[in-house]
């Protein structure tokens, strides 16, 4: 099968043009006859990466200052219950976003993926915005904690269709044998998103008091929200929608609805790829986000050190990123995503023991080992899902295996892990629910066919 093109000409896309060194670098390559040249190649990869940045900062923000934020928006008398309280609305933001994913990724199919990802980004900016302006507990009694839960579900339902779109549009612009490598921008550009919080979530508790964090210093990485979030909207409206859409677009069959067909026709990769989606749920929450406030609340690190180990973690994450996206284009998605899923199983337990070693320097290789684990997930993850569903259903398919995945086990990560560890009485019992969750993402992957040398498919 072949690759669709504007124009209505089916043709093999080789990839020989250019790769994403060069898309990111800005140097000119010509026309490889696919009807892509490597400006708008640049164009797409710059606005992916600063759109999803975007989301995910203000996304993450709130899980790198959860500990502030139960102080503020919860009763101070039980801590330990504040700090229950606060995940259990991140994650119950997360209900939403299968509902988000439905509808996001029946307006990607439908009416365009550039459409979908530049509204999304207007709505998350708004609500994390709306967060910064919201009294505490103090001020308004239940009714702080009710607003704080009504931006959470806001958020969540815009991020259901950024990542699922980002991966999507990347996909279908980049060349065949460089998909692995260009989707990877956009986990890519999730962690960084997450590292601008880390950093400024870091520099807040090293400059500011508790007293100071919890009156005000909380509120200003929530109010960045709304200049980034039109920044990010403005680059993503000077793109032009993928070949493979417009393709399609210009196809005047009658067919089913994006979310019937995706049901009827396509529900056995869809239940493979929200399986695939476990490891990645349940590990981007728990290392990247959960792990500031497990390493400060539950073994007694110092928050700012706490903070910087996260940091660090992050900044080797990306670039081990790259480096699976382009290890998953040359050996291919299986093989890579299988190599995430053993990982865990055999040294997530030893990792998490050795966090409790009391040594600063053993926390940070742990972090940054743990962090490269993930990626052999992370970072072949988008490709994988993208190849597996049709340009008719590609969007749909992609947010509703992901965003289901991550509703029932992403979003309660944090909770549940501080609550195994209220029950069992163990600081491992995060690990030991990272393991589960990659026990059945490597069935899952099994069971999944090779898509990495395939063409897209639009049926």
């Amino acid at each position: 099968m072949t690759v669709l093109r504007p124009g209505g000409k089916p043709q093999t896309d080789t990839g020989s043009d250019i790769d994403l060194r060069s898309s990111l670098s800005g140097r000119q390559r010509p026309n490889d006859g696919t009807g892509i040249d490597a400006a708008a190649r640049r164009r797409v990869v710059t606005a992916s990466f600063i759109g999803n940045f975007v989301e995910w900062f203000d996304y993450a923000v709130y899980g790198y200052l959860a500990a502030t934020i139960s102080m503020v928006f919860f009763p101070t008398a039980d801590p330990q219950a504040a700090l229950l309280s606060t995940f259990a609305l991140f994650a119950i933001s997360f209900l939403v976003r299968p509902l988000g994913g439905f509808f996001w990724g029946h307006l990607g199919d439908r009416i365009g993926r550039r459409t979908a990802l530049s509204l999304s980004i207007l709505i998350m900016s708004a609500a994390t915005f709306c967060i910064a302006l919201i009294p505490g507990y103090a001020s308004i009694g239940l009714w702080a904690p009710a607003l704080l839960l009504v931006a959470r579900l806001v958020q969540g339902f815009s991020a259901s269709g950024e990542y699922a779109g980002a991966s999507a549009f990347l996909v279908e612009y980049a060349p065949a044998n460089r998909r692995g490598i260009y989707a990877a921008v956009v986990p890519a550009s999730t962690a960084a998103g997450l590292l601008l919080g880390s950093l400024i979530a870091t520099l807040l508790t090293a400059t500011l008091s508790a007293e100071e964090m919890q009156s005000w210093g909380w509120r200003l990485p929530f109010l960045l929200a709304a200049p980034m979030g039109l920044i990010g909207r403005y680059i993503r409206n000077k793109l032009e929608d993928t070949p493979a859409f417009r393709e399609l677009a210009e196809d005047d069959t009658v067919v089913h609805p994006p979310m019937k067909s995706l049901f009827v026709h396509h529900w056995r990769p869809l239940v493979r790829a929200a399986g695939v989606v476990l490891l990645n749920a349940v590990g981007f929450y728990v290392i990247l986000s959960y792990m500031p406030t497990y390493l400060s609340v539950e073994l007694g690190l110092d928050t700012t050190r706490s903070y910087i180990a996260t940091t660090v973690a992050l900044a080797t994450y990306i670039g081990f990123i790259f480096l699976t996206g382009s290890l998953s284009d040359r050996f291919g998605r299986k093989r890579v995503l299988i190599s995430a899923s053993v990982a865990f199983l055999l040294f997530t337990v030893p990792a998490f023991a050795l966090l409790d070693s009391g040594s600063f320097v053993t926390v940070l290789l742990v972090q940054v080992a743990l962090g490269a684990m993930l990626t052999l997930n992370d970072g072949t993850l988008p490709s994988f899902l993208a190849e597996m569903f049709p340009t008719r259903v590609r969007y749909s398919g992609f947010a509703v295996s992901f965003n289901l995945s991550n509703a029932l086990f992403g979003g309660t990560a944090p909770f549940v892990a501080t609550l195994l560890i209220g029950a069992t009485g163990t600081d491992l019992a995060p690990a030991w629910y990272l393991m589960a969750a990659a026990a059945v993402a490597l069935v899952c992957v099994c069971l999944a066919p090779e898509t990495s040398r395939s063409p897209l498919r639009m049926d």
